[in-house]
């Protein structure tokens, strides 16, 4: 796809590229999906946001990091709705990635073969410790990727993992600080003996 130059005199090419951030609760996926997305609305571009409907913890229409940091975003129900991003935008943001069925990837590559940049925050691990939905797609098919941790509350180290402190089998709990902690890999294996 080429786009021209101010004065339409040289013509560059938008290159398109999928960014995927992943890592446990509380590690600060969202918070560095915020701030890329924040830098490219400085650069002027244009950007739009997308989550899960079905996430509305803090905002229904706004992606909120643990830190109270928010964007405007626009709530979807599957990942075909994020190819109506417009062909005026460069940049999209994605946020719980993991929520979204297992075309996303599929749509990801789509966006970035248009010349968008595609940045994604998600669990990359549910609280069993399994891969979660399309993330390990999206992981494999990302130009860059950035594994963030929190921090375990049990010993200091780095967090591998966000276990569950509430009973239930559901692998979608929305939830916070009274339903997970995180845990590194020691004390989540610790954890799930007893």
């Amino acid at each position: 796809m080429g786009i021209y130059s101010e004065d339409n005199t040289q013509e560059t090419h938008r290159r398109g590229r999928i960014e995927v951030i992943c890592g446990s609760m509380f590690s600060g996926k969202t918070e560095e999906l915020i701030r890329r997305l924040r830098r490219a609305q400085f650069a002027k571009q244009r950007i739009r946001i997308f989550k899960p409907a079905i996430d509305v913890r803090y905002a229904h229409d706004a992606v909120v990091s643990h830190d109270s940091n928010s964007l405007s975003s626009h709530p979807v129900k599957n990942s075909a709705e994020l190819l109506e991003a417009g062909h005026d935008v460069e940049v999209v943001g994605i946020d719980e990635a993991q929520f979204f069925d297992d075309r996303l990837p599929q749509v990801c590559s789509e966006l970035a073969s248009r010349g968008i940049r595609v940045v994604v925050a998600g669990l990359d691990m549910d609280f069993k410790g399994q891969p979660f939905g399309p993330m390990p797609a999206l992981c494999a098919i990302a130009e860059e990727v950035t594994k963030v941790h929190a921090i375990c509350v049990r010993c200091g180290d780095l967090a591998y993992v966000s276990h569950r402190t509430v009973p239930g089998e559901s692998r979608v709990l929305l939830g916070e600080k009274n339903e997970y902690e995180p845990l590194c890999r020691r004390c989540f294996e610790k954890t799930c003996k007893h």
